[in-house]
């Protein structure tokens, strides 16, 4: 009797019932609405705006916030709806770790009373949607060094600059801008849909999560009432704590990723057959299989320990840049593994492995590429930073 699930080592049984009923909640969900849908909107490069009020029923909008509407949830349960979401689509994924991670995370966390009132119910509700504007066409993995800027004019704010690789950006109705001020120090900024000066260009010609779209922006004398400047943002420092809090989620969305192809891949091996038997019967697939297996067991493992320290106050921002630096790459392997083990039809999107391929090379990079974030860990174990070059002289 084979068992083609991937918990290998009962790691369900590590789980809050809590915790099940949650991830198995988004499952269902996924099952449902997303898988048999989403390959359309991937080929088309068109985000699913259908699933947006069917996604805000199951009750897992604003991750780990408490209150305002928001689930409170476990970080492992959060994790958890990472994964299962990302193991339906990674661009489904991406949408809801922009709205429910960064952007109301950002208001949860550097915001005031009255502005989390303000803003996070409703968001809560996938009524507005939140974006987060960090990276600039000149400033990615060294987003510290933007450029986006920030001047006081009475009772507002006035910002100019230019975004890019933002997610949500064009159909936001929440955008937190960062921006440096007259002071050097950088704030965030929530621009609200419609604001004059404001201009948002969806990118195109994506080869990865095609099915969520990613914008240019331009900020031309935009201006930002008082109110809206997060109270308790003070210097990047503070955007780093929101970039730490939710970088765990994206080790736990490579493992959903790497858990659908391995899936797939098993499940064709037994029924394709070559050569007068399924070809799950030879050797070099079995090898495939077996290590696959094996890269998603230790994914697991390390997914709910760092998640577990993340609920105790004990996650390390170096900690979660090595469970998202490990299972990127890790992932990376397996999909292209499974690819293979689908031969032809591991390009056709119809059988999901060749979307779940793509999309893993974009999350390899986002969130902090590979080298920066071994460079993050390098520094935690040696006490010496290798992060900023230095320009060539002469």
């Amino acid at each position: 009797m084979t068992d083609p699930s991937p918990d290998f080592y009962a790691i369900e049984e590590l789980l809050e019932p809590e915790e099940i009923g949650i991830r198995n909640r988004v499952r269902a969900f996924c099952e449902k609405e997303v898988t048999p849908r989403i390959n359309e909107y991937w080929e088309r490069a068109e985000f699913p705006f259908e699933l947006v009020p069917r996604l805000a029923e199951v009750g897992i909008v604003g991750g780990t916030i408490e209150g305002y509407g928001c689930p409170g949830m476990s970080a492992v349960s959060a994790g958890l709806v990472a994964a299962e979401l990302a193991r339906a689509d990674g661009s489904v994924g991406t949408f809801n770790g922009v709205h429910s991670f960064l952007a109301m995370q950002s208001i949860a966390l550097l915001g005031d009373e009255e502005q989390r009132e303000r803003w996070l119910p409703e968001m809560a509700r996938l009524e507005k949607i939140g974006a987060f504007g960090l990276t600039e066409p000149q400033h990615g993995s060294d987003a510290v060094e933007l450029e986006t800027s920030a001047r006081r004019d009475g009772d507002a704010y006035v910002l100019n600059g230019q975004k890019k690789w933002i997610g949500n950006g064009s159909i936001a109705d929440y955008v937190i801008i960062w921006a440096r001020g007259e002071d050097g120090a950088v704030g965030g900024y929530v621009v609200e849909k419609g604001t004059p000066g404001y201009e948002a260009t969806v990118m195109t010609g994506k080869t990865a999560l095609r099915a969520v779209w990613q914008a240019e922006i331009t900020l031309s004398d935009v201006r930002v009432p008082v109110e809206n400047r997060l109270a308790n943002c003070s210097s990047f420092k503070d955007v780093s704590r929101v970039l730490d809090r939710t970088r765990y989620t994206v080790a736990w969305r490579a493992l959903g990723l790497a858990t659908a192809s391995y899936e797939l891949a098993l499940a064709h091996a037994l029924q394709r057959e070559q050569f007068g038997q399924p070809i799950a019967g030879f050797q070099l697939v079995q090898d495939k299989l077996a290590r696959m297996l094996a890269e998603i067991t230790s994914m697991q493992l390390m997914c709910w320990r760092l998640s577990k320290l993340a609920d105790a106050g004990r996650m390390t921002a170096a900690m979660a840049s090595l469970a998202k630096m490990n299972h990127a790459a890790k992932a990376r392997a397996i999909v292209a593994d499974a690819r293979d083990i689908l031969g032809g039809d591991g390009i056709l999107i119809d059988h999901h492995v060749a979307r779940h391929h793509a999309d893993m090379e974009a999350v390899f990079t986002f969130e902090g590429t590979d080298s920066v974030q071994a460079l993050i860990v390098g520094r935690e174990i040696t006490g010496l930073s290798a992060i900023g070059g230095r320009r060539p002289t002469g």
